[in-house]
């Protein structure tokens, strides 16, 4: 190997992973998961002080969740979505 393409392939080795049509997460897939994410917000939003308002996180719109949804990974979208439920339980505790 030349010493272009060990620097060459070691710049290529920094780049973060981005996600491919091979691995984000199918529009079935992104259909659930904004309607999930558009009724967690309709729960933190009948909690008074669970949300500040509208975030990316905390939309009302389900093309917005949809759209983000479709070019991720899976694993993105559950962590989101967990990262939701988490929030909606706490709110739950408190209130």
């Amino acid at each position: 190997m030349t010493r272009s393409s060990l620097f060459a392939f070691a710049a290529l080795a920094c780049v973060p992973a981005l996600p491919t049509a091979a691995n984000a997460a199918a529009p079935g897939f992104c259909a659930d998961y904004a309607r999930a994410a558009v009724r967690q917000f309709e729960a933190a939003s009948a909690i008074p002080g669970c949300i500040g308002g509208p975030s990316p996180r905390w939309n009302p719109d389900y093309q917005i969740h949809y759209g983000w949804c479709l070019n991720i990974a899976p694993p993105a979208a559950f962590a989101e979505r967990g990262a939701r439920s988490t929030h909606l339980s706490n709110c739950r505790r408190r209130y």
